[in-house]
């Protein structure tokens, strides 16, 4: 990222010969930071890569940020990149069965999107949903407890990784089949709309769910009755083992939406997904659907049973670690800007591995779903629970 800055002592470095102005006394401003962690003081800083605009003209790449905000999306992405480290090595130790879809390089989707939007917007995605379920302010003991299939997750247990949900800040899950989150999502901005909110929906897919048919559906729908929905595409370049130049004849997915508008971000830099979702959020409230296709990548396969190195090579993964992961961007602005050292910021890291251990060790301890569990939240409340015979004049049972 290249930065601009308000002030001209910003960036000063802390020489030999300035270090020795400080011990003669004369020149002690440079041993001060210039701001603290919490200040919401304006920093100017300009993303990575221009936007690309399909039907609409793209939004500045000068995104305003502050200390405060810079050090919340790296404690945030910190925590996110470890819960998925450690959701692996409880997978490979057989506590968490089933799918597992794990989601470190993109955590910049997640934490930029969040810092653009209210709790009253909602959130709809597929199954690579444990970080945006952080970002939505769910817990990690909510979300390992769930991953092993327990009484004290997010879904009681009965859900697993695909199935993440927190209704009352707007994340309506965590969804197994491809693609089908989206009509739901657009199913939810029909509903703000209807209702005269002034909020919108974000219902985001892969580029292996980017050939749905369901999904041009819900889109045309969107767009006649011009519905606050945000559809994200996060491509992370391969849909399951396969390249999406082998997938789709046309993988410029912002395009996709043909009459709709759409914008590309690099999706691996925080600030540029803050800057398109808040772009997003005010063209959807006036004119209506977006499509914003995320730029990212995945270091895990597509899911555990996916080495995730038989369809690319490890020095492609390995390059884009180097070159453009999320969190070490933002670790290089924050040392830059001198709002903490590489000690204070490998300590957060540390403290994080603590807070996931901890985490851990307290799912462990919460029980498995009783089996009575099997019939609950399969019908709404006081409907369904009676089950009749063949001849429906006698009642064999009754649901708990």
């Amino acid at each position: 990222m290249a930065l601009t800055r308000r002030s001209s002592d910003l960036l000063k470095p802390f020489t030999a010969a300035t270090a020795a102005a400080a011990a003669a006394g004369t020149y002690i401003p440079a041993l001060r930071r210039p701001f603290s962690t919490d200040d919401t003081t304006t920093i100017a800083v300009e993303t990575s890569v221009p936007f690309t605009g399909h039907r609409c003209e793209p939004p500045s790449r000068t995104v305003e940020t502050s200390p405060k905000e810079l050090m919340t999306f790296f404690r945030d992405m910190a925590m996110m990149r470890r819960m998925e480290i450690a959701a692996d090595s409880l997978y490979k130790a057989k506590l968490i069965r089933g799918f597992c879809h794990l989601y470190d390089g993109q955590e910049a989707v997640a934490v930029g999107m969040e810092a653009a939007i209210t709790r009253k917007d909602c959130i709809i995605t597929a199954y690579r949903d444990h970080c945006i379920y952080l970002g939505r302010g769910g817990t990690l003991l909510e979300s390992f407890a769930e991953l092993m299939g327990r009484q004290a997750g997010c879904s009681k247990g009965k859900g697993g990784s695909m199935h993440f949900y927190k209704k009352e800040n707007g994340f309506y899950g965590g969804h197994g089949i491809v693609g089908a989150q989206v009509p739901l999502g657009v199913g939810l901005a029909f509903a703000q709309k209807y209702s005269k909110e002034e909020h919108v929906t974000f219902a985001l897919y892969g580029d292996g769910a980017a050939n749905q048919g369901q999904l041009f559906e819900a889109l045309n729908i969107a767009a006649l009755w011009d519905l606050p929905a945000i559809l994200v595409c996060e491509n992370n370049h391969y849909g399951m083992g396969t390249a999406e130049w082998r997938a789709a004849k046309s993988p410029a997915y912002y395009k996709r939406g043909d009459y709709v508008p759409g914008l590309k971000v690099d999706g691996m830099d925080a600030l540029a997904v803050k800057q398109a979702c808040k772009f997003a959020k005010e063209h959807a409230l006036k004119n209506g659907p977006i499509i914003l296709e995320m730029d990212t990548y995945r270091y895990h396969g597509h899911s555990m049973s996916d080495p995730g190195s038989t369809y690319r090579t490890r020095d492609e993964i390995s390059g884009v670690r180097q070159e453009r992961d999320p969190i070490e961007r933002v670790r290089k602005l924050i040392l830059s800007h001198d709002l903490a050292t590489e000690k204070e910021l490998k300590d957060i890291e540390k403290e994080f591995r603590k807070e996931v251990d901890d985490a851990i060790a307290k799912a462990k301890e919460s029980p498995m779903p009783e089996p009575s569990e099997l019939f609950t939240n399969v019908y709404v409340k006081g409907y369904g629970v009676e089950a009749f015979g063949a001849d429906r004049k006698e009642v064999k049972a009754t649901l708990p």
